[in-house]
């Protein structure tokens, strides 16, 4: 009768804290445009997306439906190159193109 095999004991992971990205931090300077709706001073990207959506939440600009899309004012469609409806991952693609 053969012997069952015992398991070997995993030691745990040893988790490393993540590292933010060094490209992520370093301020970009908004253009005419995108300063109308997150100021003039530069921002890393993650404040500037932050206040991109304090202004579409506080504006109600996230269609109701469909929540990943956001529907454009005035301000927006100029970021948005003319469009009424974007989808929040091309809005990111977007906005890219209105910061240095």
């Amino acid at each position: 009768m053969p012997t069952p095999k015992k398991s070997k004991a995993k030691k745990p992971a040893t988790k490393t804290k993540r590292k933010a990205n060094p490209a992520l931090m370093k301020p970009v300077q908004p253009d005419a445009a995108l300063s109308l709706i997150v100021g003039s001073k530069p921002l890393a990207r993650g404040p500037l997306t932050k206040k991109l959506w304090e202004y579409i939440k506080k504006n109600k600009l996230q269609d109701a439906k469909k929540r990943t899309m956001i529907n454009a004012d005035d301000a927006l469609k100029v970021i948005f190159n003319g469009k009424k409806q974007v989808s929040m991952f091309e809005m990111t693609k977007l906005v890219s193109k209105h910061v240095k």
